[in-house]
């Protein structure tokens, strides 16, 4: 594994702890805090540019990830901002990238390998 690809990894790795503290919060407090929902938003972004690079860098995404999908996802919010629907940017946050998180385990410990050795 590329050093860069480690690098975007790890960034995935440290923003789904993000997400974790927003649902753990619970959709009720989501739903009624805009700056949550702006939390949510930035860090779906950050995932679906982290989904382009790995893609470009030729990581292949383990099963349950579709790198496309997060990409079409982050460009949605950046461009249709004014048409999103809450109630589906939750259930990204709460069931997507909970999964996300699950099917990404081994390559954060190759990543964490490969910087391991890069230090």
């Amino acid at each position: 594994m590329e050093l860069k690809a480690a690098k975007e990894l790890l960034h995935i790795q440290g923003w789904m702890s993000r997400v974790d503290e927003i649902v753990r919060r619970s959709k009720e407090a989501y739903l009624a805090d805009d700056l949550l929902q702006e939390a949510g938003d930035s860090l779906m972004m950050k995932l679906g540019e982290a989904a382009n690079r790995l893609s470009r860098l030729n990581v292949l995404a383990p099963d349950g990830i579709d790198w496309a999908l997060a990409v079409a996802n982050r460009n949605f919010i950046i461009h249709q901002y004014d048409e999103i629907n809450r109630e589906l940017t939750w259930l990204t946050l709460s069931r997507d990238l909970p999964e996300w998180e699950v099917s990404l385990e081994g390559l954060f410990g190759e990543a964490e390998g490969v910087l391991d050795d890069a230090g």
